[in-house]
């Protein structure tokens, strides 16, 4: 069988904040057109993991390609301008803005993902156009978040926490618009506080603690490991309904 190319590959990372070295000599790879969730608790590593892939907080140490190319000391406008979509936690819209006026402010790239496909794939945004970013619910405001990074046409997409804070109806949603992307081919990495829900949608998982990796291997693997799932998940552990998405 013909193992997919790699979207992105990260090799020994050691990522500090001044003194505070937080990754240590972490590594993992996201092959074209699947699902990898990177999980662990609060405090593992996982958002520092993301801000090294995408030169927000490059590593000291260690190297990333992505598509092919050496990106490890790239500014984020040129790994941006790869392909790579990028979905910080906690949202990051403009406030001030409308609906329409976020999807303006990324250069839209030629492709698929258009503004009307985006409304039709997020009827509430389009319900919602008018609107400014400050007056919209968690989820609309996720709902925008992703729709701003689609409107760049990623062939990678990478989300940090994109169910923080949401009802589960709403994680529901924007779970079935993140396997949307990949039917698309688009490659996704995805840091995911809820363990069951990233499991069921995810090809391969990642486990970091205290900056270390400490399993990869299918996500239906580890999803059947209930006492790890709810040693990860924790007192938030939750059931994930059959939603259709697994």
């Amino acid at each position: 069988m013909t193992v997919p190319a790699r979207a992105l590959e990260a090799a020994g990372l050691h990522t500090y904040y001044g003194k505070s070295h937080i990754l240590r000599d972490v590594g993992l790879e996201v092959r074209q057109g699947e699902i990898v969730t990177l999980l662990g608790r609060n405090g593992a590593g996982k958002s520092t993991m993301l801000r090294s892939l995408v030169g927000l907080t490059p590593p000291r140490q260690g190297h990333v390609q992505i598509f092919g190319q050496d990106t490890t000391h790239w500014p984020p406008y040129r790994i941006a301008a790869l392909g790579v979509g990028y979905v910080p936690e906690g949202r990051r819209v403009f406030p001030n803005l409308t609906v329409a006026e976020n999807l303006m402010v990324p250069l839209a790239r030629p492709g698929r993902w258009t503004i009307a496909r985006l409304h039709q794939l997020f009827p509430r945004l389009a319900e919602r156009r008018d609107s400014k970013g400050r007056q919209l619910s968690g989820g609309e405001q996720e709902m925008l978040a992703i729709a701003r990074a689609l409107i760049l046409n990623p062939r990678l997409l990478i989300l940090d926490e994109p169910s923080q804070g949401l009802a589960p109806l709403i994680v529901q949603e924007v779970f079935r618009v993140v396997t949307a992307a990949r039917s698309e081919g688009v490659s996704i990495l995805l840091v995911e506080q809820n363990v069951r829900a990233a499991v069921a949608i995810a090809d391969r998982a990642y486990v970091l603690d205290d900056g270390k990796v400490v399993y990869t291997g299918p996500a239906a693997e580890f999803a059947e490991d209930e006492e790890r799932v709810r040693a990860l998940a924790g007192v938030s552990a939750e059931t994930w309904s059959d939603t259709g998405l697994n």
